[in-house]
């Protein structure tokens, strides 16, 4: 019964670092490195990671600075950069890449926050289908006399509290995302 439980609660984590992760991705209102984690340089012909190409730094909250350790990239990584999903605009002055941020419109933030809710939502989905394997693998080895019917109710509460945990933690996760998308 054990390992049902620490299998349910890992399945949890990953769940909920997961949509972490979708959620540093996420644009907002602030310059963030992590925007550009998913963002592939075309590099003497292999799609390369961008920090695998160049250092990115953040010296001001709306300004990122990308410099590539070989300069022949440089106009590589401005394509990509245009042509990634993320509407920014980028300065090439031959050495590095300058890429502000302006000010997201109300529209667009509202936008951010109604897809940081559906990640969420999504985040909240994965999290109950654990649950419900895991209440099938609990009744699965009550019925093979693995474990008796007073375990199976006890595991069954066990994992119950694992996902109000998670599902408490995806809750907390959405609201400070959504506060950092809405603030100006």
């Amino acid at each position: 019964m054990q390992s049902v439980l620490d299998n349910c609660e890992s399945r949890m984590n990953k769940c909920i670092s997961s949509l972490e992760g979708e959620y540093l991705s996420m644009r907002t209102g602030r310059a963030s490195a992590a925007l550009f984690d998913k963002l592939k340089v075309d590099y003497y012909g292999t799609e390369t990671p961008l920090n695998q190409v160049a250092s990115i730094s953040t010296p001001e909250a709306r300004l990122i600075v990308i410099q590539p350790w070989d300069k022949s990239v440089l106009p590589a990584i401005e394509k990509a950069i245009q042509k990634s999903e993320l509407g920014l605009n980028p300065n090439n002055d031959g050495k590095l890449i300058r890429v502000s941020f302006p000010p997201l419109t109300e529209e667009r933030r509202k936008e951010l926050a109604k897809s940081a809710k559906a990640l969420a939502e999504n985040a909240r989905v994965a999290v109950r289908n654990v649950r419900r394997d895991a209440m099938e693998e609990l009744k699965k080895l009550q019925k093979a006399g693995e474990i008796s019917e007073d375990e199976q109710k006890d595991g069954e509460t066990k994992v119950q509290k694992m996902t109000d945990k998670a599902i408490e933690q995806i809750a907390k996760t959405a609201e400070t995302k959504e506060k950092e998308i809405m603030e100006i």
